[in-house]
Formats: C-alpha cells, sequence, structure tokens
C-alpha cells in the first residue's frame, strides 16, 4: 500500500538521520523529506553582524589553510543558523531535467560501522553513479571494502568528518550527537578525514557532509575555506536508515529532478538496499537518470 506524505513525514521525524546517530541517539524533529530541509532550528537570518567578519586576512593561496589560520579568521565569529540551511551550503542540483544525485552516508563507529552490500551490488549491476559519504571510522573499520569503492569510477568518494560531529563553533547537538565547540574543532573534524582521504585517494574530496548534515552559518564558511564544499540534502530517502522498504521506495520514487537524496550505506540490516532495488526501476523507467555530485556541481 502506497504511504501517504503525512506517514512518511511522520515516519522520517522518528529517526530523521539517525542512521548516523546511533541507536541511542535522541531524535530531533526539525527535518524534512522533500524540498529545501527545514530552518526551524534557525537562532537567526543573514550571515554576517558587526565584529563577526574574519579576524586576519585570508593566507596565501600558495600554502595549505592551517588550524591557526581558520581559529584566526574564524575564532570570533558568531554564528546566525543552525541547520540543514546555511550560505553556500548545496541542497539540489542545478538543473530541472530528471537528474538525480543519489548519496549514501557511511557514517562509523558504535552501530554505524556495517556495510550493505546488497546494496551497493544492486547499483553497481545496474551502473547507478552515487556519491559515498565515508566518515575516518567507517574507513578504519572496513580498509578492504574502502579501497575497492574508491577504485571503482561508479562511485565518488566524499568527506563525512573524522569523529561524525553536527558542525557547530559553539557546541550545539544534532539527535543526541554533541557538536564541536569551536573553529579549531570544525577544523579538525573536517581536515582530518580530509588528510586520510587524499592520502588514500591521490587527490581531496571535493564534497563535505557532517556527521547529522547540521551545521551553523560560521562552520560551513570553514569548510569552504578548506577548499570543499558542503553538500546538504533535498531529499531524506532512508528516514536515517529507520524507513522500511516501503517508505524508501515512496519517498525515493518520488523525488523530483534536481534532488540530492541521502540514505545510508553502513546499515545492511534497514529498508534501504530493498527500498533503492525497488525505486531505482521506477525513476528510470519515467525518463531520470543519476549522475555522481562531481559530474553534476562545477
Amino acid at each position: 500500500m502506497t504511504l501517504s506524505r503525512r506517514a512518511v513525514l511522520a515516519a522520517m521525524a522518528g529517526g530523521a538521520l539517525a542512521g548516523c546517530a546511533g541507536p541511542q541517539s535522541t531524535v530531533d524533529r526539525s527535518a524534512s523529506v522533500t524540498g529545501s530541509p527545514s530552518t526551524s532550528a534557525a537562532i537567526a537570518t543573514g550571515t554576517s553582524t558587526p565584529g563577526s567578519s574574519p579576524s586576519a586576512t585570508a593566507p596565501s593561496a600558495s600554502r595549505a589553510v592551517t588550524r591557526a589560520d581558520i581559529v584566526a579568521r574564524y575564532g570570533h565569529a558568531v554564528p546566525h543558523t543552525w541547520g540543514f540551511d546555511a550560505p553556500a551550503v548545496v541542497h539540489a542540483l542545478p538543473t530541472t531535467r530528471r537528474v538525480i544525485a543519489l548519496t549514501f552516508d557511511a557514517c562509523g563507529g558504535p552501530g554505524g560501522s556495517g556495510y550493505d552490500r546488497a546494496l551497493i551490488d544492486f547499483l553497481r549491476r545496474r551502473e547507478i553513479p552515487a556519491t559515498l559519504f565515508i566518515n575516518s571510522r567507517w574507513i578504519d573499520a572496513n580498509p578492504a571494502i574502502f579501497r575497492r569503492l574508491a577504485a571503482e569510477p561508479l562511485f565518488e568518494i566524499a568527506n563525512h568528518g573524522t569523529r561524525h560531529r553536527p558542525l557547530s563553533v559553539t557546541g550545539r547537538s544534532a539527535y543526541g550527537i554533541p557538536g564541536t565547540r569551536s573553529a579549531a574543532e570544525v577544523y579538525d573534524e573536517i581536515s582530518g578525514n580530509q588528510t586520510k582521504l587524499t592520502r588514500l585517494l591521490g587527490t581531496p574530496p571535493r564534497f563535505f557532509r557532517s556527521g547529522t548534515a547540521y551545521c551553523d552559518d560560521v562552520a560551513a564558511r570553514i569548510v569552504t575555506a578548506l577548499g570543499e564544499r558542503f553538500v546538504s540534502f533535498s531529499v531524506n530517502g532512508d528516514g536515517g536508515a529507520t524507513f522500511t522498504p516501503e517508505q524508501v521506495r515512496t519517498t525515493v520514487a518520488a523525488a523530483p529532478g534536481g534532488s540530492i537524496v541521502i540514505c545510508h550505506m553502513n546499515h545492511p540490516r534497514g529498508g534501504t538496499a530493498r527500498g533503492i532495488t525497488a525505486a531505482v526501476p521506477q525513476l528510470l523507467a519515467t525518463g531520470h537518470s543519476f549522475t555522481r555530485l562531481s559530474d553534476a556541481l562545477h
């Protein structure tokens, strides 16, 4: 039976992005399934106030941005938003064509280091490209699997953080997960896994998504300063790996062109694989195609 939008919303509210949070997480109820993600948690509007501008000039482009650079530039900046929206955060593809970006998070840590082989094998069989946001802890738990995924042109590897923290300069939490507490910790969360991925891939990752996908506007600016683009989502495809297969199918199959869909590849016992396996043929039959983020965002 096809689920109503209300049913999908209710189910999603119970586990919005809990697939990254682990089984003991407290749920934040501000996420939405489609369209621009909710900004109900924003604490103000705008991007800056007097006194929040960087306290030092940008470092020379001839050298890497350091932790000290980030602290000097953003250590006293005051955030004005909290949630899924911030300036420069990407929520959708810049197209109205029937193109969809499937993205899958691998979060790592307690309750989150599994590998959904059925999901990945389906994408391989149908030659469906996808972007995989992988956390440092998941790589450590699955080194051989990571190497194989990284070697496949079908998949693109992106940065899902070092300790899987919401990206905050003030310690705000999401889904019961404490956020980073300062500009220095934001740097650590991004750059730790950035360095690991650069070493393993031979080139730095282009895209970043924080643990839970939450960030404030100052933290989002730090992502940009470190050479990556913060990518959120427009369709929450599996409710943090809590949706049933039918809920996943219904939600993903309804994704409009230009959507960035977030799902999870670290919970093989969830409904994600079966839901994606059912939704993708429906989307293909209606003229949709799929893309990696790097092939759509320039």
